[in-house]
Order: C-alpha cells, then structure tokens, then sequence
C-alpha cells in the first residue's frame, strides 16, 4: 500500500480496511471521537482536564465531515474502520459511516501514539510489533471528570529495551500531541494490569529478555469514557484504525 495520507485515505474509502500502526511514516495519525453537540462541551471539556491521553487536534464544526488536519477528506468515509455506540455499548464496526451521519455531530481529532513510532525507529529503538495494532490496557486510574463524562485512564504498551528507555523518554516528551511521556515504565501492576498477555484492545506485545514494559497515555482513553459515560450515540476509530492527516510530526 502507497504510503502517501492522501493515498491512504482514498485506500480506506474503497473499502480497504487494517491497523495503521507503521503506515504513512512522518504524518500525524489521530483518533476519531464524534458526539452529538449536546456532548460537545463535556467531551471538550474532559479532554481539556485530560491532555496526555486527549491531545485534540481538531474539532469539526456542527455536521460537518471535513478536518482542517486534511483538507478534502472525508471523516464518514476516510477511517480504515469505525466503531458505532449506542449507550455506551459498540453495535458496530463498518468501514463507513456516512448513513448514520447528523446535522448536530461533532468530531474530535486527537492526537495518536503511532505518530513517534517512527521517530523513536530512526532513533534506534526497536519497533516489536509490525503489521500488529499496538496492545493497550484499561488502568484502575480514574481521569479528572467532566460534566457528564468520566472514565478510566488507557494506556498503550511498547516494549522497550532498557538502555534506551531513556531515549524514548527524551523523544517522547518533546511530542505532547501524540501523548508526550510515558505515564509510567515498569511493573504493570502498579497501573492495575493483571496481565500483560491479555490487552483490552489491540493485539499482545512480543517481549525480548532485554525489554522493559513502557507505558503511554491512549486516546482510546474516550472511548472508555463512552463505556462508562454512556451517552445515547457516538462514533470513534475501531481501535488501532486512525485517522492518518496531513500533519507533519514535529518533535
């Protein structure tokens, strides 16, 4: 698959569908997160209280499909795959959206892990899961509420070899709108993951014996705040399926 966003996108229009993790090298990817305007202020707001897991980018104007992050592309249709809430159970993954779009929608665009991915790559550290969706866990943090909205902080996990978990670190934390610093490196159980072989979303990491666990804030964070928020509708990426923009990464 070309690796140009532009390329990309018209890919997913057609119907392909896949992780992201690895594609379009250089550019942003981003979450996808879209409520009715009456959940607008409160995800915002969350968001805001919440920067490391919820770095927005972009927020659409009131049904509109269009993100000033890539212009001329289409939120309904230019995801590889979508996950559809209704009370805050999934009741669907399509790879299109356009028949269940509104007038009073509202997409947040937030910023992604996958984007240092290649950053940390050219840096030496090594990337244990191509053509795999990163693993991420539910933590027993609670992230700072927000009218309505509430819920779990999520993590995504790489590991690391431990002599340059110190240059992930420096990276890392240069690049705040994909995350910045990790969280927390080291055991899992001081964030209440019991078991590292059994992530809540994406696919288990291949460890070698020299690796430590790294931890970084996840947007995927709201989509457990719509698990535990339950609001009547929203939309986000399927986990590990971004949106890919035409944001240079910047470090």
């Amino acid at each position: 698959m070309a690796d140009s966003p532009t390329e990309l996108r018209a890919a997913f229009r057609s119907g392909v569908s896949g992780p992201t993790s690895g594609l379009a090298p250089g550019y942003a990817q981003a979450n996808l997160l879209v409520v009715s305007t009456d959940w607008a202020y409160d995800v915002l707001l969350f968001a805001q209280r919440n920067q490391a897991a919820c770095p927005v980018l972009d927020v659409t104007d009131p049904g509109s499909p269009a993100t000033a992050l890539a212009p001329g592309a289409d939120l309904r249709t230019d995801l590889p795959k979508y996950r559809v809430w209704r009370d805050g159970d999934p009741v669907g993954e399509p790879t299109d959206v356009t028949d269940l779009w509104r007038e009073d929608l509202v997409a947040f665009l937030v910023g992604c892990s996958f984007t240092f991915d290649s950053v940390l790559t050219r840096a030496g550290v090594p990337w244990r899961y191509p053509g795999r969706n990163v693993a991420m866990y539910v933590t027993d943090r609670q992230c700072r509420p927000a009218g309505r909205v509430h819920g779990p902080l999520v993590v995504s996990m790489r590991p690391v070899p431990e002599e340059l978990v110190d240059t992930a670190v420096r990276i890392t934390t240069l690049m705040p709108r994909s995350h910045g610093a990790p969280v927390h490196i080291g055991p899992a159980a001081e964030l209440g993951i019991a078991d590292l072989t059994r992530p809540d979303f994406g696919d288990q990491a291949i460890f070698e014996p020299e690796d430590v666990p790294v931890f970084w804030a996840c947007g995927v964070t709201l989509q457990a705040a719509v698990m535990a928020s339950r609001p009547d509708f929203a939309i986000t990426h399927a986990p590990g399926h971004m949106f890919i923009t035409d944001l240079r990464e910047q470090i």
